[in-house]
Formats: C-alpha cells, structure tokens, sequence
C-alpha cells in the first residue's frame, strides 16, 4: 500500500508568541511603552477569525472562569488544528452550563461523556480517527477538578502511561461547584466547602489531602505538561498552541476561581487569579517529558492573607480568635512552592525577604 504523506498542518496559533517575548507595561496591560502592541504580537481572541468555540447563551455564572479559561483554550486548539477538532467534555460545571438540553453554546464537534470517563472515551475518539486513516483531527478532552483529581484520576493516569495522542484540560476550581460545592482534591487545605464546614480546632479542608496533579503528569514523563490561569489568557494561549504542537499524552491545568463556591465577588476573578499566582500558592510553568522548562516569575510576592481575604471561603481564618498557625501554614506552603519553582529572581527575592521580615 503507498504511504499518503499529509500536508503540514497550518497552525495559525503559532503566531502566539511565548509571554516571555512580549513585557507589558504594567501587569494585566496590552500596552508596551503607552503603544499597543503591533499586530504580529496580538492575541487570537484579538482577531476577527477566532472561532468562538463556545458562544454565547450559555448559563454560566457571572464571573465563572471557567467559561472563559475553555472559551481561550478551545478557540486556540481549534486553530492550531486548522479547525479539525473533537473536544470530550466529562460531566461538571462546563458541560452543564453550556449544554442545558435540548440546546448547546458549542460551536465545535462536541461529546458529553460521564464524570469519571473523560480521558477513556478521549482515548476511544483518537483510536478510531486513527482507525479510520483521520490522522489530521485532533482531540481534545476537559473536565473540571473533580472529574479529573478524583473520579477519573485512574483513567487520566492510564491514557498518559499509554502515552494517548490526547491534549488534557482540567479547568480547577477547586471543589465540586456543579452539585453544591463540596470538596475535591483539589480543594486547599482550611478552606471552607459544604463538606469541609468551618468549624472544630482545624476549621476548613483537613491538611494533608489531595493531590497535585500537575506533578503527577510529569512523573508520568509525557511529553507536555504546563499549569495557567485566566489571570493570564495570552500565557493561556500560548500553551495551549505548545501543546497542540506535539503528540501524546499532554495535560494543562487551568486555575479559574468560582465566584459561588469562593465567596468572590463576580468582577473580582482576574484579580483573585493572579493573588493566586503572585503569592506563590499556584505556581505557573511548562514541563516536557518530566522536566521543567520554564515557570512564569513572581513580579510583586505578595502574602498569602491578600488571597484569602476576599474570598469568604477563608473568612474563618480572619474571625476573632482565629488560629494565627493556620495562615503562617498557608504561607509556608506558598514559601516552598517560591522555593521549589524558582518563582522569584534575585531583585524580586529582595523584595520578598524585605516582607517575610516585616511579617515575622
């Protein structure tokens, strides 16, 4: 039989440029020097071609990052893949809000699948297009924390040891919001959930539990890993593109705050996002078959108490007779997350050394 050789696929998000080579004026900014940035170094919701993978009339809620994390990832992967996209969604937040029968807000090749057999039906896609010679259509699976941490973990984990050509998308929000916010593993540790309540000598989510499963994913060496934020959309492009540019097994872990089961308020979520980030509770990087190749640095450090503060979650810690060891545990946390990813160079280190004496 004569081997077809495919064209090159045109991967239109190329265009993306890394965050590193675009420094904004000031942070949040699309202005460089008070110029907006040439066209060349836009972003891809920037552009009349985006293909509003998810469009309006869904019902998500006011402020939900996770409507906006999927809408910049899933416009991005369908340009890299020239438009040539199978997305899986498992069962949570994103599906229902966007799915509510008989209608739906995608614009893409779209298939609900269970809460805990995401990556499996993924896996099941991408072997019958490979089947079928459709080596050209990629494929796409989200699902939020829960179904990704806890109910599908094994099967998450047994598509990356088969090393699956599936990119893997966990929009965390860190708890299960679709069925009365309670708690994942991904919830951190003291913060309150319908099942975690407020109460007792360690109030909140117990310490100790859950997983990291970014880290996870790299042990397992596939060949992309990368967490981001919606704090930071055009960094969310850009790995998303990344990704799209290998095959195997990829994942990416997305923070996107929840305004209901934080305690936020609705027009607060990018600046909850990026407290995350800037205090070091959620580090941002790349890795590629296990090793890291880059982590987004801390421009301010900031203590963990800005985080926690607007969001009633943690409302707690800050009550009169609140354990002050709580938080000096949040932060430690935060403190070795700063040390494990290199999140601070040395004019920031100063700056954080400076803060951590005024603290103590």
């Amino acid at each position: 039989m004569t081997q077809v050789e495919l064209p090159t696929p045109k991967y239109r998000a190329t265009q993306i440029p890394s965050r590193e080579e675009v420094k904004f004026y000031q942070v949040g900014s699309y202005a460089v020097g008070n110029r907006l940035v040439g066209e060349d170094l836009n972003s891809l919701q920037s552009g009349t071609q985006r293909f509003n993978s998810l469009t309006s009339g869904h019902r998500a809620c006011q402020g939900c990052g996770e409507a906006l994390g999927a809408r910049y990832a899933l416009d991005t992967a369908m340009a890299a893949a020239d438009g040539k996209l199978i997305a899986v969604n498992a069962t949570g937040c994103l599906e229902v809000f966007s799915t509510p029968y008989p209608e739906t807000a995608w614009n893409v090749p779209w298939i609900h699948s269970l809460f805990a057999n995401a990556p499996a039906v993924a896996t099941g896609v991408q072997a019958a297009l490979k089947a079928k010679g459709k080596t050209d259509i990629r494929v796409v699976a989200q699902g939020g924390d829960g179904g990704t941490v806890d109910i599908g973990f094994g099967q998450l984990s047994g598509m990356f040891e088969r090393n699956d050509d599936v990119l893997y998308i966990c929009y965390d929000n860190e708890a299960y919001m679709n069925t009365g916010v309670q708690r994942s593993g991904a919830t951190p540790p003291a913060a309150r959930t319908a099942t975690t309540q407020p109460v007792g000598s360690q109030p909140g989510n117990d310490w100790g539990k859950g997983k990291d499963l970014p880290r996870i994913a790299m042990a397992h060496e596939i060949p992309y890993v990368a967490t981001a934020t919606v704090a930071d959309l055009r960094d969310l492009e850009y790995k998303v593109q990344r990704a799209m540019q290998f095959h195997g097994a990829r994942y990416i872990h997305v923070l996107v705050p929840c305004p209901l089961g934080w305690g936020t308020l609705s027009n607060a979520t990018i600046k909850v996002a990026r407290l995350a980030t800037q205090t070091g509770l959620f580090p941002v990087y790349e890795a590629e078959h296990g090793e890291i190749t880059s982590v987004m640095k801390i421009r301010r450090p900031v203590p963990v108490e800005e985080y926690l503060k607007p969001q009633r979650r943690f409302a707690h810690l800050f009550k009169k007779g609140a354990d002050p060891s709580v938080i000096e545990r949040l932060q430690e946390r935060a403190d070795r997350n700063i040390r494990r990813y290199n999140l601070i160079d040395d004019e920031g280190l100063d700056e954080f050394v400076k803060f951590e004496g005024e603290e103590n």
